[in-house]
């Protein structure tokens, strides 16, 4: 579980399993220039990171797990009616989000196969939502990708009220 807008404050929070346990805790670092978030461990230790690239064509979200650069999460171009992210991982086997991602109702796919879902629709709490993944993928990359969807998003929103 994961509560909604994070970083609309730069909250910490912990991300819980399907019993409640906490997993690994969440540190919006959201006043650096990148707007970077680190996933840590139960213990403190960083597990995985999300920061903006700041040199790309369009909004690029880097995550790095154990210090390796895992993927890049990316607004794919041109597709109408709805938003599609890509997450670019080295090699062949990149995933695409695609979804009502603003509300939080959205699957991540490969290979047109869903490998995760996200739904605020399963739970009651407020401002909280559920990710659930399959076991043969890496759940600090999903993790980090909704995070990098989360932070794209409300730079997107930022960017549209102050048009305004």
């Amino acid at each position: 579980m994961i509560r909604e807008r994070f970083f609309a404050f730069g909250d910490d929070f912990d991300v819980l399993d399907e019993h409640g346990n906490k997993i690994y805790r969440v540190d919006g670092k959201v006043l650096s220039p990148r707007g970077k978030v680190v996933i840590e461990d139960a213990d403190g230790n960083e597990v995985a990171s999300v920061h903006r690239q700041i040199v790309a064509l369009r909004a690029t979200y880097e995550i790095r797990i154990g210090g390796e650069k895992a993927a890049e999460v990316r607004k794919k171009l041109l597709t109408p009616f709805r938003d599609k992210f890509t997450i670019d991982v080295p090699g062949p086997d990149d995933l695409t989000m695609k979804g009502n991602l603003l509300d939080h109702e959205y699957v991540i796919e490969l290979d047109g196969q869903e490998v995760a879902a996200v739904s605020k629709r399963w739970l009651t709490i407020r401002d909280t939502y559920a990710v659930q993944v399959s076991a043969d993928v890496n759940p600090l990359l999903i993790i980090g990708s909704v995070l990098a969807l989360d932070l794209a998003l409300e730079r997107e929103e930022k960017r549209g009220s102050d048009d305004h």
